[in-house]
């Protein structure tokens, strides 16, 4: 069960700098894996649906996405079970959850990564898979979110430095008691296996994550060095 969560990068922030995708494209079981953007977040935003087919279309892959909005497949389990990779864009997580839930798609993700499919995303698409996390969904002032799908334990929060009240405010909800948890830098992406981190690796040559938890009464900030994949 393979799960990467960015803290920001990707086609959408970095359309000139492929090295994340690329690196989700090699741990896809297919040769030609079929990658499906789930851009849910962005109410199915044409133009991110647009960049993201732009980039993956000349890449060793089969692009294609998934709607909710507008409409959606008729089948939707057997065509969500039918990919190799489900890439979820950023935007608002909330409505993200709600969306999925009001479809079903929540029960169908779990049985995905159970079959084999590979769930990444970046931002919201990275915030999800976790228990917890720290959001801008309710407007400019960041809060919590405590009712991910719980793919990963604990609680996320992206963009650590590319958002100035990022890092105070995942402190502040821990010392709070936000689930401890992963925050990643843009460009830098958390690889789990079975639940389990395994690699964390950048695009970027100083990007790295960091493990935030409460020891001994205390808020501890750990540096997490990740592997530059330029």
């Amino acid at each position: 069960m393979q799960i990467v969560a960015m803290g920001g990068g990707g086609f959408s922030m970095e359309p000139d700098n492929p090295l994340l995708d690329d690196f989700i494209l090699s741990l896809s079981r297919g040769s030609r894996p079929r990658v499906c953007f789930v851009p849910t977040a962005s109410g199915d935003s044409e133009n991110y649906c647009l960049r993201f087919y732009d980039s993956f279309s000349r890449k060793n892959c089969l692009p294609g996405h998934l709607p909710l909005f507008a409409r959606r497949p008729d089948d939707l389990r057997a065509f969500v079970l039918n990919q190799d990779i489900l890439y979820v864009g950023g935007g608002n997580t909330v409505n993200l959850l709600a969306i999925w839930r009001a479809h079903g798609l929540d029960t169908i993700l779990r049985e995905a990564l159970r079959q084999g499919v590979l769930l990444c995303g970046v931002s919201a698409g990275s915030i999800c898979w976790f228990e917890a996390g720290v959001t801008d969904s309710f407007g400019p002032e960041l809060a919590t979110i405590k009712n991910g799908l719980g793919f990963l334990p604990g609680s996320n929060c992206p963009h650590y430095d590319g958002q100035a009240s990022r890092r105070p405010a995942f402190q502040r909800f821990i010392t709070g008691g936000l689930p401890p948890g992963y925050a990643a830098e843009d460009g830098c992406a958390l690889y789990f296996q079975d639940g389990k981190l395994k690699r964390i690796v950048s695009s970027r040559p100083t990007a790295r994550a960091y493990r935030v938890e409460i020891q001994n009464n205390e808020l501890i900030e750990t540096p997490l060095t990740a592997e530059y994949l330029g």
